[in-house]
């Protein structure tokens, strides 16, 4: 057989982070070709933090900072813990981190998370590090939100020439064009969606929440969408409205053009409307405009989602309903198969599910089978991973992406058996905060008074645009869920117990997929 014959890999790698996307946090691309290797260990690449290990609170941290000590001494570092932030201190479930440096009196190499795991791991036994991770970095290479987009920015090669040989993009990248599926303004003249008036619910509204870039104002959003919900004062995620994404913030970049995900949480929460437009919803912004977000601030802010949750499931003062979660990132963890297997984002996400929250995940857009969590956690269709349906626990619904046709997926969405929906994921229209970029019309003229204009690619002032991605169909199944969850909610007593929760959740669970118990 030939080596073009040979059938590629589905499960193939997506391609790593540029460092100048993970140096604001001291990220580092883990080569497993060149990386410390221990038997037993499969690994898989990914992004992390150098200099830092994850402690799951399901373990004794004390115990595991003792044993990351003994080892680090040998390679000339230092094992610091690193101050828990008030905000999370009280929490069951999250994480504690520990920092890795350089000994006060020795000259070694720069200190690193993998290989302290990898050697802890040679000296103590696997099963002995189970709840120690790495920090994985949360941008386009492991937990990320999946917009798709065209690298920016979009010009011409200096000097002017043809390049060699001359090839065609991959097909999926033409979804990230203005006009193919990339974000872009539109003009959206129908009305309003309908809403059910506060007067004539008689039980309550389900409830949405989303975890993304915040949401900006919008008609469609402005008192629907509650972005001050906070655990006992303490904020849930970023709250420097300077830095916010969705309110116009700016990342350190001089080119004066949006953010790449500016707007993201805008149009998610406009894709939930869409879906359940009798909906109250909730956002929170964990992802930051200027440089990645680290595995570390994304848990704890789920822990204290987590926690709103179950306070009010329990009758306990300062919970909030949430009904529907929407989590559109995911990242590849570089041992997903095995004991390795952080237990930390799987209990927590389990959890959501025995409390009667539905957690919806996008899928991921890198076009490969390989598992991308929390997605994965879903119950697989072929019964050979995930967290396994059980009836007094709700799954985690992972979605892919359909086209326009609604036949056929999108050529840029994972798939897989964890992959349990497909829903609409491109050129879908959604609102968008009224964001003004810097890019300029390419033709403008005079005439009778008024002025006349091509299109201004990044002038979203109308407040609507198209867009692509996975992202955008977990959103809107999140939505869909919620609607046939409003079917029984607004009309009557609503059920708050655990058991009353999750037998509502599995009725819309069943009615919109084919996941069952």
């Amino acid at each position: 057989m030939r080596p073009e014959d040979k059938p590629r890999p589905l499960d193939r790698d997506p391609q790593q982070l540029h460092h100048d996307v993970i140096r604001p946090v001291e990220g580092r691309a883990l080569d497993v070709g060149t990386a410390v290797a221990v038997k037993g260990v499969d690994a898989r690449p990914t992004s992390y933090v150098g200099p830092r290990l994850l402690v799951s609170k399901s373990i004794d941290f004390d115990g595991a900072v003792e044993v990351l000590q003994a080892v680090a001494r040998k390679l000339g570092w230092e094992v610091v813990p690193e101050p828990e932030n008030p905000a999370f201190a009280r929490l069951k479930h999250g994480v504690r981190t520990v920092r890795i440096e350089l000994a006060s009196d020795q000259a070694a190499t720069l200190p690193d998370a993998w290989t302290l795991l990898q050697q802890t791991r040679a000296q103590f036994g696997v099963r002995n590090v189970v709840g120690v991770a790495l920090d994985h970095v949360v941008a386009s290479g492991p937990v990320r939100p999946n917009p798709i987009e065209v690298p920016h920015p979009i010009e011409v090669p200096h000097p002017i020439e043809v390049p060699h040989p001359i090839e065609v993009p991959h097909p999926s990248s033409m979804y990230g064009l203005p006009g193919q599926g990339g974000r872009q303004p539109i003009a959206y003249v129908g009305p309003d969606l309908p809403r059910v008036l506060d007067t004539e619910v008689v039980g309550r509204r389900p409830v949405v929440a989303m975890m993304d870039t915040g949401c900006g104002q919008h008609p469609w959003l402005d008192g629907i969408v509650d972005t001050s919900v906070t655990l006992d004062d303490f904020p849930i995620g970023y709250v420097d409205p300077s830095t916010a994404p969705d309110a116009g913030g700016d990342s350190d970049l001089l080119d004066g053009l949006i953010d790449p995900y500016s707007g993201h949480g805008t149009f998610i929460a406009g894709m939930v409307r869409q879906g359940c437009p009798d909906a109250d919803l909730i956002a929170w912004r964990v992802v930051p405009a200027a440089g990645p977000l680290v595995e570390t601030d994304w848990i704890n802010a789920l822990a204290q989602v987590l926690e709103l949750v179950r306070r009010h499931v329990d009758g306990e003062p300062g919970g909030r309903a949430i009904d529907v979660l929407s989590l559109s990132m995911g990242y590849y963890h570089e041992t997903p198969g095995d004991e390795l297997f952080d237990p930390t984002l799987r209990e927590i996400i389990a959890e959501f599910g025995r409390l009667g929250t539905v957690v919806v995940c996008s899928a991921g857009n890198d076009a490969t089978s390989r598992e991308c969590f929390p997605a994965a956690f879903a119950p697989w269709s072929d019964g050979k991973g995930g967290i396994p349906a059980e009836t007094d626990r709700l799954p985690v619904v992972s979605v892919g992406a359909l086209n326009p046709n609604l036949q056929t997926d999108a050529l840029f969405s994972n798939a897989g058996p964890w992959v349990r929906a497909w829903v609409p994921g491109t050129a879908l229209v959604s609102t968008m905060p009224a964001l003004e970029g810097g890019l300029l019309p390419v033709a403008r003229s005079t005439a009778y008074g008024r002025v006349r204009e091509c299109i201004d690619p990044d002038d979203f002032r109308g407040g609507f645009a198209v867009w692509s991605g996975t992202s955008f169909s977990a959103p809107l199944l999140a939505g869909r869920l919620a609607s046939v969850l409003a079917d029984s909610m607004l009309g009557g007593d609503v059920d708050e117990s655990r058991a009353g929760r999750v037998a509502r959740g599995w009725a819309a669970i069943q009615k919109m997929t084919d996941i069952a118990p």
